[in-house]
């Protein structure tokens, strides 16, 4: 607050996926270099107020290998469910 006045910040989440009664809350990023980065992205799915699966999937452009886990995980339909 400044001055008398609110400082509103709208937050967002990237990516909401359904799957039946399940529900998954996908913030992306391509780097978080900070912690002030991090709570950003963190920040919105923290306000959720609910117990669904929530996740940040991160591409850091350091990185010069591709871990094809992530395609595996997104295309095998349990394994949100075993994480």
């Amino acid at each position: 607050m400044d001055n008398g006045k609110k400082d509103y910040k709208q937050l967002e989440i990237d990516f909401v996926a359904n799957k039946g009664s399940d529900k998954y809350y996908i913030q992306s990023a391509y780097s978080i270099e900070d912690n002030n980065k991090r709570e950003q992205e963190l920040q919105s799915l923290l306000n959720v107020g609910d117990n669904f699966k929530k996740m940040v999937i991160v591409y850091d452009s350091f990185i010069k290998w591709q871990d094809d886990s992530i395609y595996d995980s997104l295309l095998n339909e349990n394994s949100l469910k075993e994480a």
